[in-house]
């Protein structure tokens, strides 16, 4: 039977996950990035085909990519890798994604009228939100949508067991708004697509913008029951 310690941890590393938006400078060792990408490594994966791939930028080539990246969006080039939202939002998915925005906004202490200073705050992410370590996720054009599964539960067990190192992270699909210079600067190849980025640091537990916390809603608003429940609203089996 697991511990009730453990079961504690490992609930903690899941449900206290966040996306951290401001990070100290302090440095990630690279045997630490390497262990957190062995481990993530276990991520379920259709007939184990492992599809992901993982660059990760520090240091000197870090900077050079995210000055790319901000004169690209300076100059107006955006060039999407891939469509993330449908062009017409329907509800209740608008409504979550403004909320998550206004209280983003809130955070920053930035009106919802002051563009100038949302552009600011999105432009942050073109410098990992201060993070040392930049983490692109890849994989070969041709994979089918299961690829697409297998390459998100990796990521997300690097965001869950950075957690166990002391690391806080950020996913960053704004990096796909500039799939060209990401390539270019990366040396990816055309027949790679770049799926996210992700920041990857120590939090900087004083900046306000960590204390955002997104809401989520409940079980049973995003869950069908099929069968018959015990009392407690559990499904259960038939016994003899």
């Amino acid at each position: 039977m697991v511990g009730v310690a453990s079961t504690i941890l490992a609930v903690d590393a899941v449900t206290g996950r966040r996306s951290v938006r401001a990070f100290l400078p302090t440095p990630v060792e690279d045997d630490v990035v390497r262990a957190i990408l062995a481990g993530a490594s276990r991520a379920a994966s259709g007939t184990n085909i492992q599809p992901w791939l993982v660059h990760v930028v520090t240091g000197e080539a870090q900077e050079r990519l995210s000055q790319a990246a901000l004169g690209a969006m300076e100059a107006g080039e955006i060039h999407l890798e891939y469509a993330y939202l449908p062009e017409a939002m329907k509800e209740p998915y608008l409504s979550r994604r403004r909320k998550i925005g206004y209280d983003l906004f809130a955070r920053y202490g930035i009106a919802r009228d002051d563009y100038p200073a949302r552009k600011a705050a999105m432009l942050r992410n073109f410098r990992f939100f201060g993070a040392p370590v930049g983490l692109f996720f890849t994989m070969e054009r041709d994979n089918a949508l299961g690829a697409w599964l297998d390459c998100g539960m990796f990521m997300q067990n690097v965001m869950v067991l950075a957690r166990a190192y002391g690391l806080e992270t950020c996913p960053q699909q704004a990096w796909c708004d500039v799939g060209p210079v990401v390539h270019r600067e990366l040396g990816i190849p055309q027949g790679h697509i770049v799926l996210s980025g992700m920041a990857l640091g120590h939090e900087d537990i004083d900046a306000s913008v960590n204390g955002l916390v997104s809401d989520r809603a409940p079980v049973d608003e995003f869950t069908t029951w099929h069968g018959a429940k015990t009392a407690a609203g559990n499904c259960h089996a038939s016994t003899s």
